[in-house]
């Protein structure tokens, strides 16, 4: 199986350097995501394509650039996919499982997290496991490592870890040529400033802003069997 990754983002990048697959980015190829059909030629003698492309800006505004990128690139990457018989890995992230406001309106963003980066990575997600004929949907947070700030939440509680972990599980899933949805991280919830401790031992408490979500904790249970399965 040939495999590419779009992206060189954190996880990108570290999903590259332990897999060494070929490595498709806007820093090295002249495509933008925004118009997918400017990709094609790069990745079509590809059978599995590992999508790292995301707009990230998790609380900005911006909801066209999170549509056109988190959404409509991605549903088109699915049908270009399933024309071309390739399998996509599409990376979405733990904030879909954030805890939902109370009496939201109709002028509110209608996903858990009340942000334009997560209802587009959901939209991405239900279009995905909707339409796609091959999939591997990855649910993750990805921290760097070690963790590099002298301060992290104390009130933020997720199955986030980091990046090496995750990238590490993402490929072996990719080995095991897994189909469908996958939970990717720590067995147990635990607390940014927890997973911070691991690399920086004196690292500060601190509260995080009213508009983050508080928990984004997820089942890992399905990823956990997975991987030991294949250790056996």
């Amino acid at each position: 199986m040939k495999v590419v990754v779009i992206g060189n983002g954190l996880l990108g990048k570290e999903i590259v350097k332990l897999s060494n697959w070929d490595n498709i980015s806007r820093s090295t190829h002249d495509f933008d995501f925004r118009d997918i059909t400017t990709l094609y030629q790069y990745i079509k003698d590809y059978d599995i394509i590992v999508n790292c492309v995301a707009h990230t800006d998790t609380y900005s505004d911006e909801r066209d650039l999170h549509w056109a990128i988190n959404y409509k690139a991605v549903s088109r990457l699915t049908d270009w996919c399933n024309e071309n018989e390739k399998k996509l890995v599409h990376i979405s992230t733990d904030y879909v499982y954030a805890n939902s406001s109370d009496l939201a309106t109709e002028a509110d963003v209608p996903v858990h997290a009340n942000n334009w980066y997560s209802y587009t990575k959901l939209l991405a997600d239900g279009y995905i496991e909707l339409k796609s004929n091959n999939y591997l949907l990855i649910r993750c947070g990805h921290k760097e490592f070690p963790f590099k700030y002298t301060s992290a939440w104390s009130d933020v509680k997720g199955n986030f870890d980091y990046v090496p972990r995750i990238a590490d599980g993402i490929i072996r899933l990719v080995a095991l040529q897994r189909e469908g949805i996958y939970n990717v991280g720590s067995s147990d919830p635990h607390t940014m400033h927890e997973l911070a401790q691991e690399s920086f031992p004196e690292v500060n408490e601190m509260l995080s802003s009213e508009t983050t979500p508080k928990n984004v904790s997820m089942n890992c249970m399905k990823y956990k069997i997975a991987i030991t399965d294949e250790e056996e």
